[in-house]
């Protein structure tokens, strides 16, 4: 190849120039002939030998000759310009000393760069950029002309007028090579930086208004969607693109981590935002900075606050750092030598030491739990700290160890005692003295000692550790001789009845809690296995449930008691101690993460159809354990819980129990609605929930309760006829073991209540032969009964002739609840309740339910002594127990038919053996029962009075709700749209519930004085209508609480839903509100300061996505009418650079902001806070509602202002909304491209469509916007052209547009991408 290639061109460099043009023909001619015989493989060999020959030639002439044989085969289309240009810059020779070759070069890829596709333009760019960084920063002017030649190209390729590439691909190129605050080459001058510059607008449409200062709500689950994202090593946000963004949005977020570590609960979120995985041990840095920060706060909090063992926010802060630091430390998250370093170097030269006890009491919790099994080394930093924080040279004086917090100042006498008890057992030669100034609290006599300073200081020394910890464990296990009585007959439990305290678990190190909890957890196993009948101490249930609410011993506690302690127990067939487990489950957990509770709904669903559990008590428990753990799931919580149960959607399902699955419809209803999930969706998405409901409404039962296949009527006569029939066979059958036997066999009809409901009707007394089939048929099938006899009810009240009739009826009901104990009051009621009768029998059914709550006293009695007598507090009290068996002393749990035993002739002698019960009554049990009352009373219009009357004397329970703001805001969200005309009723509801716990509450822990002044007034001629000052006021502030124990996670938490609840609760439009908030930053308030003005709107974005449809729909109208405005639809009414103008932050410092830019500000919090199925109507709103509005460019930029930044979290979340959204701005861009002659934003409106192909939706919206992009304007149609797939779109329409594009000879089509990023 090089002799031939030689003897072509050497003739033409070596002959005359006389002759220059022939010479360049018949060169060209002998070259196309040679390279028409050339393999395709050969054909970049053959040019890279060209430019080596050319790059070897010292004469300029020569070269210049040369390089013009190559622009000429260029031309003529003989060479490839892609191959030249590649050639050209990839060649060693290519150097800036060589500034006439430099120059030269330069000038023939200006002259044929216009040939190459666009893919290889982006690569000579980077080429060019490259090589220009060669150049040295220092050199002679003289030749500084010449080395522009390479700037030339760079500004050609950047020319957006010749359209050589999208300039979305140049700017990426750009930005990787000089990021966000590094200048470009001096060569290049501000030709970089203005280009750059140039796509400031389409960065300022990517981006949330004031995203900074946006914060969230951190609750268990919500809040975990890709919002709050952050990169783990720098703490930025993910953007989008290589795009010149503002400054702010390219710091590390550090408040927005601090704010969500700082709030109780948040570890799940931290791990989300970040992107932590438990399996997968990770240091991040950045954690651990913000942690230690924390704790220098908590360091600063305490020296200013007097008091610390008062329950204060100083003592809850230090609680939560302690859980915090031991999370995120024990899965490696954080480093603990590190931290303690860094705290040191912070805390230095401060003077910091009130708080150092309570430092001391932190790092005391991870040393003591994990000193064995790490190097001594990685805790000697915390004598750096101890020298640091104890300057004293006296002995520090010891405190008063009957308070529980002085636990806390023996904190670093506990950590010395344990390094030197490390050196000892590595026989170290290190030797750590004690230091004088703790000398005192080292030798404190043992008398004097507390059990909690001896487990604390010796946990890692079994000799020492032993004595303490086996006087703490025998005070709740109870002496063995000692025995106590339990409710029922024949239980009997160990004596000790009074748990250790909250204040006593708290003061105990983490390691000598793990150390508890394994004792209790190992000695139930141990109970279980020995199938002992002594039931255990009620001490030892209350203090294992206590020590379950510490999150720091989540391995040994909720996750031992889900995965271990339960099989253990059920697998040694310990019934006793399986009941105690499911109600300590039921009535003394809180916060337990919504995985471990499916599981247990998952696990009860199987235990429910082992033979053992067919027995009443058992039965009755775990069916009422299931309903509670249904009906409290969160909201948030059901989608993303019930996904992991795709496979077999027959887990949360029963096969038992209709009610249940009932329940579990209801609550999906009402789980879907409050999150939005399928607003926005024409069919379900995703096949989580259409699989649980397929497997529920296989059964015939269920169909009629999603009201497909209605019951028909006559089914009602021949209920009545078969119970009439039966009755006969009853009365008729003389053999008491073929009575027995018939009306117990299993299959059946399941007609035996309304049987004896027969027999007590005519007869007034039921005989032994019916108290033997009820024992016979067995608790799991006598639920079939139950079922049946509340439809036979329903048929026999609305057939019964009123009066008289109707007292007999109802007494005869009362009788078999309370007076034979056939059935119990919450199982009837449930049964009643979740039946599927319409109309005039709905009412009927509802009216039995009230009748039966309230006509006889026997249930109203009960609660109000319930209600009187105990407090929901259980934590803070020590002698719950006594207060339980006073009670059911007065009123006992008959679960066995005694009642019926005691009546027949002869009575019959039950011997039966209770299950312990420690917690539970009728009245807590029928609590989850009333939430469904109450939401199956509010369907029904008739029954409003009704369930008035139910609130004024049932109400009261509310008290012992486990979430009773979470249960009415829940209720006043979902049933929206059937309080909205019923305000009495909405009152009614909230008064109920709210003044059931005005005595166990701070004043202002909920409502609002002003709500509580003019809203709660019934009188219908005059409903208070609040003024804005009122939607100004914020709520609060909360009273302190312990957390570990309330409903809610966290203050934020708590603060969001008792607001939603009062603004749900006014008497006043959902619209009306909505707008009414709105308002609070878009008038000018007194009460709302400008310098806040994103806080408020945070706020307002926070309380308004969490308010039902109606109430945030409104912002659609506001958005509607800035578009409509002179401002945005009228060309000359504009007034500057529509990007300044929407760029709120700096409107808004400058004091220039307009309404239109409030209204995109307002519009960014809201949409950033809201649910993905809230965000799912914008497609809608865009292509129904906007597009017909949207004729002008500026109301064009609005739109992409102001849905562009979602485009990211709709890709991520539902990928269908993007797409529709991508085709939407098409078509509006169609709109405005007809409509207006002049189009002054081409280049913005242009970049942001590339970003969008190459971030989001790559081809595919290709065949919806190539015919699109066909009939618009040339010149955007030139600049859109590498969208469509279209190789060349018109050239000479083109060209007329812009005279510098070159005719190119191959434009190759861009490639068939759907990938995210330029290619």
């Amino acid at each position: 190849m090089e002799s031939q290639l030689q003897s072509i061109f050497e003739d033409v460099v070596v002959g005359d120039r006389f002759d220059e043009r022939t010479k360049l023909v018949s060169c060209l001619g002998a070259f196309r002939q040679y390279w028409s015989t050339l393999p395709q493989e050969s054909h970049d060999q053959c040019v890279q030998w060209i430019v080596r020959f050319i790059h070897s030639q010292h004469s300029p002439k020569r070269i210049s000759f040369l390089y013009d044989c190559l622009a000429m085969a260029v031309e003529t289309s003989l060479l490839p310009p892609r191959m030249v240009c590649q050639a050209l810059m990839s060649s060693d020779s290519l150097e800036w000393e060589r500034t006439q070759l430099w120059a030269l070069t330069f000038k023939l890829i200006r002259k044929i760069i216009g040939g190459v596709d666009y893919k290889g333009v982006r690569d000579l760019l980077k080429a060019v950029m490259d090589k220009i960084q060669t150049v040295p920063n220092f050199m002679s002017s003289a030749v500084v002309q010449q080395l522009l030649a390479a700037r030339e190209v760079v500004e050609y390729i950047l020319d957006r007028n010749a359209c050589l590439l999208p300039a979305y691909f140049a700017v990426t190129e750009i930005r990787k090579l000089y990021p966000e605050g590094m200048l470009s080459h001096w060569l290049l001058g501000s030709l970089i930086s203005d280009f750059v510059d140039s796509f400031r607008p389409t960065a300022r449409i990517n981006s949330i208004c004031g995203r900074c200062n946006l914060l969230p709500v951190v609750n268990n689950s919500g809040a975990i969607c890709n919002s709050w994202k952050l990169d783990p090593t720098t703490l930025r946000f993910p953007l989008r693109g290589m795009l010149p963004y503002d400054k702010d949005l390219f710091e590390p977020q550090t408040g927005l981590l601090r704010y969500v570590l700082e709030q109780p609960y948040s570890r799940d979120m931290v791990c989300n935002m970040l992107g932590l995985n438990k399996q997968h041990k990770q240091r991040c840095p950045v954690l651990e900075d913000q942690l230690v920060d924390l704790v220098v706060y908590a360091m600063e909090r305490s020296e200013t606050e007097e008091q610390f063992d008062d329950g204060g926010t100083s003592q809850l802060l230090w609680q939560h750092l302690s859980s915090q630091l031991i999370f995120f430390v024990l899965f490696q998250f954080a480093s603990f030598p590190h931290m303690v370093l860094s705290l040191h170097q912070k805390l230095a030269g401060r003077g910091l030491i009130k708080g150092r006890d309570h430092l001391m009491w932190v790092l005391l919790q991870f040393i003591s739990g994990s000193i064995q099994k790490n190097a001594l080394a990685d805790f000697l930093p915390v004598m750096k700290l101890f020298d640091l924080l104890y300057p004293e040279k006296e002995c520090i004086p010891v405190p008063d160890i009957n308070k529980p917090q002085s636990t806390h100042a023996f904190a670093m006498t506990c950590i010395w005692i344990h390094l030197n008890r490390k050196a000892q057992n590595d026989n170290s030669k290190l030797q750590i003295p004690i230091p004088h100034s703790l000398k005192l609290h080292h030798d404190l006599p043992m008398t004097d000692y507390k059990i909690a300073l001896l487990c604390n200081a010796y946990s890692t020394n079994s000799e020492c550790f032993t004595l303490p910890m086996g006087v703490l464990v025998e005070t709740i296990y109870g002496n063995g001789s000692m025995r106590i009585t339990l409710p029922g007959t024949n239980c009997m439990a160990s004596g000790s009845v009074t748990p250790l305290p909250m204040n006593l678990l708290d003061s105990l190190t983490v390691h000598a809690k793990m150390s508890l909890i394994h004792s209790i957890a190992t000695r139930v196993i141990k109970l279980a296995h020995a199938k002992t009948s002594l039931a255990l101490a009620p001490a030892l249930v209350e203090t294992y449930s206590r020590l379950l609410v510490y999150m720091e011993i989540e391995s040994l506690g909720i996750k031992g008691f889900i995965s271990q302690l339960l099989p253990n127990v059920f697998k040694s067939h310990a019934w006793g101690i399986l009941h105690t487990l499911l109600e300590m489950f039921s009535y003394r957990m809180h916060h337990i993460q919504p995985h471990y509770r499916v599981q247990l709904l998952s696990h009860l669903h199987s235990l429910a159809a082992v033979p053992q559990t067919n027995q009443n008590q058992l039965h009755l428990c775990v069916e009422s354990t299931a309903l509670r753990l249904i009906t409290a799931l969160g909201s948030s919580e059901v989608q993303p819980q019930f996904t992991r149960f795709l496979n077999d959607p027959k887990t949360v399902l029963s096969a038992e129990s209709e009610e249940l699955n009932r329940a579990l419809i209801l609550t999906l209803a009402r789980a879907t609605h409050v999150t939005d999930f399928f607003t926005g969706s024409d069919s379900i998405q995703g096949t989580w929930c259409k699989d649980i409901l397929q497997t529920i409404m296989n059964s015939e039962l269920q169909i009629a309760f999603f009201k497909q296949n209605n019951v028909p009527q006559e089914s009602r006569f021949n209920l009545k006829k078969n119970v009439e029939e039966e009755y006969r066979k009853w009365k008729s059958m003389t053999v008491e073991n073929d009575i027995i036997t018939h009306f117990s066999m299993q299959g059946s009809p399941p007609l035996f209540l309304c049987l004896l409901w027969k027999m007590l009707l005519e007869t007034d007394h039921i005989n032994q032969i019916g108290f033997r089939v009820l024992e016979r048929i067995g608790a799991r099938a006598l639920v079939a009964h139950v079922r049946t006899f509340a439809d036979f009810l329903v048929y026999e009240f609305s057939t019964s002739a009123g009066g008289q009739q109707l007292n007999k009826c109802i007494e005869i009901l009362n009788d078999m609840v309370w007076k034979y104990n056939i059935v119990t009051l919450d199982r009837l009621i449930l049964c009643l309740a979740m039946r599927s009768h319409e109309g005039n029998e709905a009412q009927v059914c509802y009216f039995i339910i009230q009748l039966l709550l309230l006509k006889p006293n026997d249930f109203r009695n009960r609660v109000s002594d319930f209600v009187k007598e105990n407090a929901p507090e259980h934590w803070l009290q020590s002698d719950w127990h006594t207060k339980h068996m006073t009670y059911h002393k007065k009123y006992p749990e008959k679960l066995y038919f005694e009642g019926l035993a005691e009546q027949v002739n002869p009575p019959i002698q039950l011997h039966l053996q209770y299950l312990p019960i420690y917690f539970g009554n009728v009245c807590l049990r029928f609590l989850p029962v009333f939430d469904i009352v109450i939401h199956r009373f509010l369907e029904l219009l008739p029954v409003s009075k009704s369930l008035e009357t139910l609130l004024d004397h049932l109400g009261g329970l509310y008290k012992f709700h486990d979430r009773p703001v979470t249960y009415l805001y829940n209720t006043l969200h979902y049933y929206e749209r059937h309080l909205r005309d019923r305000t009495n009723l909405k009152r009614k509801l909230v008064h109920a519930i709210m003044s059931s716990l005005k005595d166990n509450r701070t004043p202002g822990w909920c409502l609002s004085e002003t709500y509580l002044k003019c809203a709660m007034n019934p009188r219908d001629d005059n409903v208070w209508i609040p003024d804005d000052t009122y939607y100004c006021k914020s709520p609060g502030p909360f009273p302190n609480c312990d957390w570990r124990f309330n409903e809610f996670p966290n203050p934020a938490a708590h603060a969001l839903h008792v607001t939603c609840v009062e603004l749900m609760a006014l008497a006043v439009p959902g619209k009306d509100v909505g707008n009414a908030l709105l308002n609070v930053v878009l008038k000018s308030q007194p009460l709302v300061p400008r310098e806040n003005i994103t806080a408020w709107m945070n706020a307002i974005g926070l309380v308004i996505t969490a308010l039902p449809e109606p109430y945030w729909i409104v912002l659609h109208d506001r958005i509607v009418s800035v578009i409509s405005s002179a401002v945005l639809s009228s060309e000359t009414e504009w007034v500057g650079y529509p990007f300044q103008l929407l760029d709120f932050t700096a409107c808004h410092r400058s004091y220039s902001e307009m309404h239109c830019s409030y209204i995109l500000a307002l519009a960014h919090a809201v949409w950033h806070h809201s649910s993905i199925g809230q965000l799912s109507l914008i497609p809608k709103f865009l292509s129904e509602v906007l597009k017909p509005i949207v004729k002008t460019e500026f109301q064009l930029l609005y739109v992409y202002h102001l849905v562009g930044p979602f485009l990211q979290r709709f890709q991520q979340e539902r990928t269908r909304c993007m797409l529709e959204i991508g085709v939407a701005f098409y078509e509006m861009l169609q709109a405005v491209d007809q409509h207006s002659k002049h189009l002054a934003y081409m280049d913005p409106i242009c970049d942001f469509l590339y970003h969008i192909k190459y971030m989001f939706t790559g081809d595919s919206v290709k065949d919806q916007v190539e015919r699109i992009i066909c009939s618009l304007r040339p010149a955007m149609r030139l600049r859109l052209r590498f969208i469509t797939h279209i190789s060349k779109m018109e050239p000479a329409a083109a060209a007329s547009t812009a005279t510098s594009v070159p005719q190119s000879s191959s434009v190759s089509s861009p490639a068939a991408q759907s990938g995210a990023g330029p290619s």
